[in-house]
């Protein structure tokens, strides 16, 4: 929970992930990505928020690509106009972990001068900005541009990397005194990353070098690099001109404010026994000592330097003030809301403390592609802001239901923040790794209800709350009769939920056909006791159908599209929705389809690695297309609409069509099997009583939650365990 500001002025600022990074000779554009290069009306969203404080870019890229001086000014005229008149400051970003335009880079000479050129174009175009952030993370761009080699440069050794960082501190005192020429107001709001090294004591000397190293471009723009510097020797063996850190000492530019930008990933840890981590992580320093260099979180004995701690290092350091300048956080919904009420708590307990920290700001508002391969390829990973922009359309997640709240009363509540976070649970580490405990009923009141505990989805919702920290009961029909209003009646007087998900049901489509008065009782009945329920006490309700709501005839389906169901099973599932509709209140229906997954026998994938891995022949349709669905993708997107307080009906299954056939070939090839025991044939000859729909592929018209299915089927193989089939064989 989000406290109220009890000292007030911590004000909240929003950001928009905006990199154009280049690696060789491709730019990489978080812009285009996001959609916002086309959406000005997103900024019509953001101040909806509340928000009215926007780090936003006008990139030297794409303002200037081709050459100084023609400037391509109709995208920022528009957008700066547009935040003017809604009544948001902006913070102008002017290279964002950027090499610049394809006339310049980095280790070109004449960057600095150039960048200050372009800098002088923005102030003169736009003299009413005062606060400016001329180049973000310097010092961050320098290692992943010199250091590391994952960015153009591609520089992989301490020359490169300290002349990346001395243009950009160069380039950004120049940059700011061209802008106070037009605008001597203007205000330098310098951003970095500071994360901490920790290590093994072999490995002290690393960390108290890479501990002093983080607070360069800072030391730099103050005026403190001089001879006396811990690392002036170090910058010195490493190409840096003596003459030119005189100079930048004599002309300082001291940043208004500094800026935090920080990650789970950002503080690391040391350690030279390499064979505890993955190869991935492994490298060294050059000199004597190869290490492993992984997240700290991560590591059961590292030491756990929390935010606000780097915080009042910066301002024990400088005594300047400060802000929190990006808080996101990749990962279920609840922890993206535990992250930032911890920034925002945090914040304000060190301005009681008399620290002055003037803002937290909620980063990457849009979201952010490809972060998790440091946007060294174009594999559409997306992460989810205050909006998700999967549909073409943002929308608003619970991040900014939190993000109003914050703008308007300084406090957030919502029960899933109840619990500690992932980082803050004995399960964070990895190394060694700690094995989380199982489902259990032993919960507090006031989780959410789970019906369907012996289920398919029953007990995989139960396994990813116990991982996501999220508190739940889940029962089953000996528990809880969900067709009787009275047993619902009493289930939520005792379990006083705050969101019931109901994953119980009759799920035996051909034997529907016979048994209809309980498939009708269960299915239809059942969801819309549960509905009234949940709408009589003003909770969300979360329930499931099916692609077999469709008849098959079109190429594929979205949410809108005509239901007409081809066999009983279909019908109920149509009936039941509309039993949620008929009940009001905050109903969330997901249709999915041929869900498979690691965590149960009773799925076609896991059935056809059992028959094929013992050598027998399996027969499945071929002419039967399908949108075969993940079931910890599905749960996990599930339990975040569910966070989010969507309603009505959502697609949720994995991209990709693919016949019940091929599905099954597909699966032998990844196991390595023979696929020829396949054998296709037409639905018609399954000997199914109840017909199925040709085409029963799910698309989204809100928004495409699920990647693709190779994807989930390599991911299937690594985590389902072996004896899955061969104790079916």
């Amino acid at each position: 929970m989000a406290r109220r500001a009890r000292s007030g002025g911590l004000e909240l600022w929003g950001g928009i992930e905006c990199t154009v990074n280049r690696v060789g000779d491709h730019y990489f554009d978080q812009l285009s990505f996001n959609g916002h290069t086309a959406r000005c009306a997103d900024l019509d969203r953001i101040a909806e928020l509340g928000i009215s404080v926007l780090r936003y870019p006008v990139l030297w890229e794409k303002v200037m690509p081709d050459r100084l001086g023609e400037g391509r000014w109709a995208w920022p005229d528009e957008r700066l106009a547009r935040l003017k008149s809604l009544g948001i400051r902006p913070i102008l970003t002017l290279l964002h972990h950027g090499s610049g335009p394809r006339y310049t880079s980095l280790i070109d000479p004449e960057f600095p001068g150039k960048f200050a050129r372009y800098a002088a174009a923005v102030a003169e175009r736009y003299p009413w900005v005062v606060d400016y952030t001329p180049i973000n993370e310097p010092l961050t761009t320098a290692r992943f541009s010199g250091l590391y080699g994952h960015w153009y440069p591609h520089g992989r050794d301490d020359a490169t990397f300290v002349q990346c960082l001395l243009n950009q501190i160069r380039a950004t005192a120049l940059a700011m005194s061209e802008i106070r020429r037009v605008q001597p107001r203007a205000r330098l709001i310098l951003t970095e990353d500071v994360g901490q090294t920790a290590s093994t004591p072999l490995l002290a000397y690393q960390a108290d070098y890479e501990n002093e190293r983080r607070w360069l471009s800072m030391d730099l723009l103050c005026g403190r690099v001089a001879a006396g510097h811990p690392l002036w020797q170090w910058l010195r063996g490493s190409g840096a001109n003596a003459c030119l850190l005189s100079q930048m000492k004599e002309e300082t530019c001291p940043p208004d404010v500094l800026g935090m930008n920080h990650y789970l990933t950002s503080n690391r840890y040391l350690d030279e026994n390499m064979d505890a981590y993955p190869r991935a992580s492994h490298g060294g320093n050059g000199r004597h000592h190869a290490y492993a260099d992984v997240e700290a979180v991560r590591v059961a004995h590292a030491p756990q330097v929390d935010r606000m701690a780097l915080l009042r290092q910066m301002w024990d350091r400088y005594h300047r003030p400060l802000a929190v300048t990006e808080s996101h956080l990749f990962g279920p919904r609840e922890d993206q809301l535990g992250w930032l009420a911890d920034a925002w708590n945090g914040a304000l307990a060190l301005r009681e403390a008399g620290v002055d920290v003037k803002a937290v700001t909620v980063w990457s508002l849009l979201g952010t592609y490809d972060w998790h391969c440091m946007v060294t390829r174009c594999e559409g990973l997306y992460e989810a802001g205050a909006f998700d922009v999967r549909s073409g359309v943002p929308r608003p997640t619970a991040v900014a239901s939190m993000i109003r709240s914050l703008a308007t009363s300084g406090r957030f509540r919502h029960p899933v923040l109840r619990g500690p976070r992932w980082w803050q649970r004995a399960s964070r580490s990895l190394y060694p790794p700690v094995r989380a405990a199982g489902p259990s009923c032993a919960v507090p009141r006031g989780g959410v209800l789970i019906t369907g505990a012996r289920g398919t989805l029953g007990r995989a919702f139960a396994l990813v709350c116990e991982q996501r920290g999220i508190g739940y009961t889940s029962v089953s029909r000996q528990n809880v009769d969900i067709a009787d209003p009275m047993s619902v009646r009493a289930a939520m007087d005792r379990f006083t939920p705050w969101a019931v998900i109901n994953t119980a049901g009759y799920v035996r489509v051909d034997a529907a056909e016979q048994d209809r008065e309980r498939c009708y009782r269960d299915n239809v009945l059942g969801t819309a006791h549960l509905a009234q329920a949940c709408a009589q006490r003003g909770i969300p309700y979360l329930t499931f159908s099916s692609d077999l709501v469709f008849d098959g005839q079109a190429d594929h389906f979205v949410e809108t599209s005509a239901t007409r169901p081809l066999n009983y099973y279909g019908i109920t599932k149509r009936d039941s929705e509309a039993a949620v509709r008929a009940a009001g209140g905050q109903g969330l229906v997901i249709r999915t389809s041929a869900f498979f997954g690691p965590w149960d026998d009773h799925n076609f994938v896991t059935q056809a690695l059992g028959s094929l891995s013992a050598g027998a022949p399996m027969r499945a349709a071929d002419n039967v297309w399908v949108s075969p669905t993940y079931v910890p993708d599905l749960v996990h997107a599930a339990l975040d609409l569910l966070i989010d307080g969507e309603h009505g009906v959502w697609h949720v299954a994995n991209q990709g069509a693919i016949t019940w056939a091929d599905l099954a070939r597909t699966v032998a090839r990844l196991a390595g099997l023979n696929t020829d025991l396949v054998q296709g044939c037409p639905a018609c000859e399954m000997g199914w009583r109840a017909q199925r729909p040709e085409r029963g592929i799910l698309r989204s018209q809100r928004g495409q939650l699920l990647g693709a299915l190779d994807s989930a089927l390599a991911r299937y193989f690594v985590e389902a365990t072996t004896t899955m089939y061969k104790t079916a064989a």
